[in-house]
């Protein structure tokens, strides 16, 4: 009789797991599996809906890709679940505390180990079987010793094998993990571009409206000051007829003597005229609200252009004439953070004006200055007459921060403009090239060279990284490389143009000899959008060097190298 090991190493034991059964399931070819095994099977299946027994190599279906699903080998489930109850040995092996690895005894010569392996038949027997079945049909034949061996030397080589494609799948994983990193960093980049364009646009449309919302304050105090003007017109008019009206009361309170009588009489006819005057009527206050209701707002519709738009229905004059402190050394000028206008003398410093044309403050007076720029932190990029570049503070500290510019003699003057990641350009009309310097000094990071054109006046815009400048006569924009996009041009006249806080371009056309100027905005591919000054006269300079900014409330502000004018909406029309 077959003792309980032969039964349990003979029939309970899972061919892949070599342990009992556990929840086993039966194929289509009657082989039976635990449940686990087939799942992990399952797993390396290119198709999840069929099993491959790893016995035969028939496929069974598999429902839904769940193992879970298959029959149950009812049977031997109830054996392995009745061996498991009734023999305590059994829990040893079951804790791993019994080796499972042994020779198994012939099923046909039970006395007998199975010390043979047959390579061909793949199946072990004892010397007996070897002799009677194996021999005689001519298989190969291998002591089991020797077999195992040479399957654990395979089974180490699979698991090298495997140990090194998983190191090689590892890698993979990392390398896939290393992209999804750089796409991540990528599209948070996208994000951070999106995020800035947007800030930066919404800058320049909150810029645009606070300047438009200060021209329609400035539009309104005018307004208000005729009709105040009316007001204490007309209540001065009462405070006399009712001061004459009390003088002409006195007369009938005590007789009157002959020069009583005279002055009464005369304050009678004084009254009298008075009283005949016309009547205040409605027509000058309607008047003034008729010219404030024939202004509009002019929205922008151009197209790629992102701007509010215009207040119409109003003229400009020019706010306030001021002298310069010092005539014919205005060199340059600049709208500082604080809304004040910088005017640049190379001889007296850096004058700080008002929107009303008010000198402020004079700085750097014994430094001489040729152009200069504010950078977003507040400081202050510098260059002097040798063409040597400077950082200051926003209290005009100077900082020790040095660029290797060009000398005068190599690059000679231009125009100096900050960038809008606070990038310095500087221009040299000798060369027709603008150097880029980092704030944080030393040499270019780049140059542009300007295709043909001397940067004599350099700007740049918010949101683009094109650059506005003047060579002479004409106004040029160019990309980010130097090559030209659109140019301003009018026969016999000196374009002065300005990048504005919205990325409007406005544009002083000078006529030199006739001492005439007008001014006009167009958009930052230079096309055409409104005027503000039309042939305004001003005091011819000896030196035909002109500079235009915005105020950031609004007014324009026009400089000769003699004279400050600023220009801003009247009520006129």
């Amino acid at each position: 009789m077959a003792t309980f090991h032969q039964i349990s190493s003979q029939n309970l034991e899972c061919p892949i797991c070599l342990t009992l059964f556990n929840q086993p399931k039966l194929l289509t070819c009657s082989h039976t599996f635990c449940k686990d095994c087939l799942e992990r099977i399952s797993q390396t299946e290119p198709n999840q809906e069929t099993i491959a027994c790893p016995v035969c190599r028939k496929g069974t279906p598999v429902p839904s890709g769940d193992v879970g699903r298959l029959q149950t080998n009812v049977p031997l489930s109830s054996l392995v679940d009745e061996v498991k109850t009734k023999m305590a040995a059994m829990s040893k092996i079951l804790s791993e505390k019994v080796s499972l690895k042994r020779r198994r005894k012939c099923k046909k010569h039970p006395n007998d180990d199975e010390e043979c392996f047959c390579t061909g038949c793949r199946e072990y027997f004892c010397l007996r079987c070897g002799m009677l079945r194996h021999l005689q049909a001519g298989h190969q034949i291998e002591e089991a010793a020797i077999h195992e061996e040479k399957l654990m030397e395979n089974i180490k080589e699979l698991q090298e094998r495997a140990k090194s494609k998983k190191t090689n799948i590892e890698i993979h994983i990392d390398f896939i993990e290393t992209q999804r990193n750089e796409i991540t960093n990528m599209m948070r980049r996208l994000n951070d571009d999106i995020d800035k364009t947007y800030e930066e646009y919404m800058q320049l449309l909150s810029n645009r409206r606070k300047a438009l919302k200060c021209q329609v304050k400035r539009l309104s105090e005018k307004f208000e000051k005729e009709l105040q003007a009316m007001e204490e017109e007309s209540h001065q008019t009462i405070l006399q007829m009712n001061a004459m009206e009390e003088l002409v009361a006195n007369g009938v309170k005590v007789p009157l003597e002959k020069d009583t009588v005279i002055a009464h009489d005369t304050l009678c006819e004084n009254l009298k005229s008075f009283l005949g005057r016309v009547d205040p009527d409605d027509q000058s206050p309607r008047g003034v609200t008729e010219r404030a209701q024939k202004m509009s707002f002019r929205r922008y519709v151009k197209v790629n252009e992102l701007c509010l738009g215009d207040l119409e229905g109003y003229t400009w004059d020019v706010k306030a004439d001021v002298e310069l402190p010092v005539k014919h050394c205005m060199v340059c000028m600049t709208l500082a953070p604080d809304g004040k206008m910088a005017v640049v003398s190379e001889e007296s410093g850096i004058h700080l004006y008002s929107p009303d044309g008010e000198l402020q403050q004079t700085v750097l007076k014994d430094v001489y200055v040729s152009e200069m720029g504010f950078l977003s932190d507040g400081r202050i990029a510098v260059c002097d007459t040798n063409n040597e570049m400077s950082l200051y503070t926003s209290q005009w500290e100077k900082l020790d921060v040095t660029f290797e510019t060009m000398s005068e003699d190599e690059g000679g003057y231009g125009g100096l403009t900050l960038g809008r990641d606070d990038n310095i350009y500087v221009g040299y009309w000798n060369s027709d090239k603008i150097q880029v310097f980092t704030p944080q000094g030393g040499k270019a990071v780049r140059e542009i060279m300007c295709d043909g054109y001397k940067p004599e006046l350099l700007f740049s815009f918010h949101t683009t990284e094109k650059l506005i400048l003047t060579d002479t006569s004409a106004v040029v924009c160019l990309d980010g490389k130097g090559k030209e996009e659109n140019i301003l041009m009018k026969e016999g006249m000196y374009a002065i143009p300005a990048v504005c806080r919205d990325d409007s371009v406005i544009v002083a056309w000078v006529k030199y000899n006739e001492g005439l100027v007008s001014i006009d905005r167009y958009t930052k591919d230079l096309e055409h959008v409104h005027n503000f000054i039309t042939d305004f006269k001003i005091i011819v300079p000896e030196t035909d060097w002109y500079y235009l900014q915005e105020f950031e409330s609004g007014e324009i502000a026009f400089c000769t190298p003699d004279r400050l004018y600023i220009f801003d909406v009247k009520c006129e029309v």
